[in-house]
């Protein structure tokens, strides 16, 4: 038999719980947004700018991105993990991923508040 010592990792369970957590984060607004369109039948560009107007909308918004964006993260490492046995393409990989999803995040705040 043998003997594992743990000491402090978490052997992907921390990993395995986030995306746990942001598909449920996107479930929730897709059903929610898909419940609002679903009950207002004349819904149009006037409607949807209300919509949007209000902070809640906004910072639900934001919240189901970044849950996309860590979904993503996560989704897209364990495969490059999997796939690309070369440390130093796996590198330029992960950079390019994380600076994408950076510059998605600036550009989710710009559009969801105008900054």
């Amino acid at each position: 038999m043998v003997d594992r010592i743990v000491t402090g990792a978490h052997y992907g369970l921390r990993d395995w719980l986030v995306q746990r957590i942001t598909a449920v984060i996107m479930a929730l607004y897709a059903l929610s947004m898909a419940g609002g369109l679903l009950l207002h039948p004349g819904f149009n560009y006037d409607v949807w700018t209300a919509l949007f107007s209000g902070n809640v909308v906004r910072t639900f918004s934001l919240l189901f991105l970044l849950a996309v964006y860590c979904h993503a993260w996560i989704g897209v490492r364990d495969i490059v993990m999997d796939y690309i046995k070369q440390a130093g393409l796996r590198l330029v990989i992960y950079v390019l991923v994380i600076l994408a999803l950076l510059l998605y995040t600036i550009w989710s705040v710009q559009i969801l508040w105008g900054f």
